[in-house]
């Protein structure tokens, strides 16, 4: 189904859960855009909110009466069981559109289809940048997602638009076709990051542009938490296949060094 036009989508009020350094970086966008946020967080925040006219509560339930039309959750994948059982829904005053942007996908939409209220709506989201590759903008970037359980249209719609209006590459997939391919993507280029990260290679002065592609993605990769890495594997369960996977493959690639180091040192046998 498509997003909607401009002049079909309406502003919204966003309930905003977590409100850590990436909803923070959405909240300004879809403030620019004219919606309005309210936001709660474990941590007090309500300093920023004052900056960014965002109402913060710190009660969770205060939170909850606050009419919301949408509930962004962008809390960590290890802590969104425990945030989403511990929400107040019967404080809830009408049937509410959930919406998560975490980087894994079958995990939220179980936890969100076991836990919210059968008369909420779920929608399943993974803007695949952030604060660094979209500070400049978010045209052209992909923004994947899910339309879980979805009967208040107009409500969803207008929420897609947001990105869909910045110029995002709007893109649905199911939450377990996501995690597929976000295992062989985002989760391999973090293993990878972080090995290259416990060797701990640096810049040389002889460096190759592949060894400099090599050195910025270990640098990208520890910008984020070891929080979100272990998340990546443990709830996305296609994520330990392909860790298997690169244990083979660099077995297969080194075996393949050491027969032919066997070669060079033995000329006559490989020339049996």
């Amino acid at each position: 189904m498509s997003t909607p036009s401009s002049s079909s989508a309406r502003s919204l009020k966003i309930g905003v859960v977590g409100l850590g350094p990436f909803a923070q970086f959405l909240s300004k966008t879809i403030l620019k855009q004219g919606h309005a946020i309210t936001a709660t967080s474990r941590t007090d925040y309500s300093h920023i909110c004052s900056h960014l006219d965002i109402s913060f509560y710190r009660d969770m339930g205060e939170f909850f009466e606050a009419d919301n039309d949408v509930i962004l959750i962008c809390t960590s994948i290890l802590s969104l069981a425990d945030v989403v059982k511990s929400m107040p829904f019967h404080r809830l005053k009408r049937p509410t559109l959930f919406v998560d942007v975490l980087s894994v996908k079958e995990h939220p939409r179980e936890v969100l289809l076991q836990v919210l209220p059968l008369e909420s709506d779920v929608l399943c989201t993974h803007p695949m940048f952030g604060p660094q590759s979209g500070r400049d903008g978010w045209e052209g970037l992909t923004f994947v997602y899910d339309r879980v359980r979805i009967r208040e249209e107009a409500v969803c719609s207008s929420f897609l638009h947001i990105f869909e209006s910045e110029g995002c590459k709007m893109l649905e997939l199911s939450c377990e076709e996501h995690d597929k391919l976000a295992a062989r993507s985002q989760f391999l280029s973090h293993t990878i990051g972080r090995i290259l990260s416990e060797m701990e290679i640096g810049s040389t002065s002889i460096d190759t542009k592949n060894f400099q592609t090599l050195v910025k993605l270990k640098d990208s990769t520890m910008e984020d938490s070891f929080d979100l890495f272990s998340g990546l594997f443990i709830y996305n369960r296609f994520a330990q296949q392909e860790m298997m996977n690169l244990e083979v493959a660099f077995g297969k690639v080194k075996q393949k060094l050491v027969d032919r180091m066997n070669e060079e040192s033995n000329p006559s046998v490989s020339n049996q």
